[in-house]
């Protein structure tokens, strides 16, 4: 296995004259180093390695340096590196696809163009500039020890009704994203105001419920998997499973009223240093080979193919009409626009007074 090198740990790395936040890790060439990719990006190195070195695998030459950081801050970052015109990383993506857009509408992002990227369904790519290389479903996880199967909630409906009848049970025993911090949970959010009449019942559920707000899906899962919460609420289906594939105690739900799919969005910076090695990673990432790595060792759904096993789910002959994948485009902009996340966001701090804290 690839000796991986962590170069900084949630420490403050300077790069390009720009401060960024996150952890960065050193992948070496296979063979004699020839060039080097650099890659920022919101996903866990658990997702990101397998393809890193399958990728490598076929460019046995190249070091690849992959960057993780917090989508609000790697948004951030690129936002201010794009206005000041400095040298950036030659890929960047994120799970907070409404920031890559928002960029490249920007003038941050370059075109590309490729027999692989024409593959792509039309929800996947904006203006040859944003590509979503991921098939991720929102979930609601549980512990699988402690939440007695008739309680498992398979819809929004049935966990708003579930902390109503079993709110002692339950009080202080949820968790969901904080979205004021977090800019996935943001993302999901949003979607779900608009797809769901039910969003403000479910808020005031989960207020009542005093449920617990995270920055992250890892811990999140942590405390699911400890039996410190029982219930999470829209988690990132891929991370989920990867936890139940290391052995957590864990059972995953689609919603059968609706299921939210995320696609993550990657770019090439418009001031890349090796725009090329960016260009050619991006392919690879939407490839049919980048594609089956994904599903089963990264992210574990995919476009077409059967739910993983341990997914619980609706009959798989009508699966497919219950998914609502977040397509990349203008619509996103709507995501950004800052009164409606400031509507949003008044409307979860009168539910959540710390929230952003």
């Amino acid at each position: 296995m690839k000796r991986i090198i962590i170069l900084a740990a949630a420490t403050l790395l300077l790069m390009h004259g720009s401060v960024l936040a996150g952890t960065a890790y050193d992948f070496p060439a296979v063979g004699q180093a020839s060039t080097t990719l650099r890659v920022e990006g919101s996903g866990d190195i658990e997702a990101i390695a397998p393809l890193i070195r399958d990728f490598q695998a076929m460019q046995p030459g190249l070091s690849i340096t992959y960057v993780d950081s917090l989508t609000n801050e790697l948004y951030s970052t690129l936002e201010l590196q794009c206005n000041k015109g400095e040298i950036t990383a030659d890929l960047v993506f994120s799970s907070s696809a409404d920031h890559m857009v928002k960029l490249a509408n920007d003038g941050c992002a370059q075109p590309h163009q490729s027999n692989e990227t024409r593959r792509l369904p039309d929800h996947a790519v904006w203006h040859d500039e944003v590509f979503g290389f991921t098939f991720e479903p929102a979930v609601i996880v549980y512990n699988r020890d402690l939440v007695p199967p008739a309680d498992v909630p398979s819809s929004r409906d049935q966990l708003v009704e579930l902390l109503r009848r079993r709110a002692a049970e339950y009080m202080g025993r949820v968790g969901t994203y904080d979205i004021a911090r977090s800019g996935i949970g943001y993302l999901f959010a949003f979607f779900d105001a608009q797809q769901s009449s039910a969003f403000g019942r479910l808020l005031e559920g989960l207020g009542r419920a005093q449920a617990r707000l995270y920055c992250c899906t890892g811990e999140l899962l942590d405390d699911i998997a400890s039996g410190k919460i029982l219930i999470g609420y829209n988690l990132l289906g891929s991370y989920a499973y990867g936890r139940l594939k290391a052995g957590a105690p864990i059972g995953i739900v689609l919603p059968r009223d609706y299921t939210l799919v995320l696609t993550r969005a990657a770019f090439v910076p418009k001031h890349a240093a090796n725009p090329q090695a960016g260009k050619r990673f991006l392919d690879y990432l939407v490839s049919v080979r980048g594609q089956h790595v994904a599903a089963q060792s990264a992210f574990f759904f995919a476009y077409g193919q059967p739910l993983p096993d341990g997914v619980e789910a609706m009959d798989p002959d009508v699966q497919s009409g219950i998914y609502r994948p977040i397509g990349i485009g203008p619509s996103l902009l709507a995501v950004t626009d800052s009164q409606k996340r400031n509507r949003l966001l008044d409307e979860w701090r009168d539910v959540f007074p710390a929230a952003g804290e």
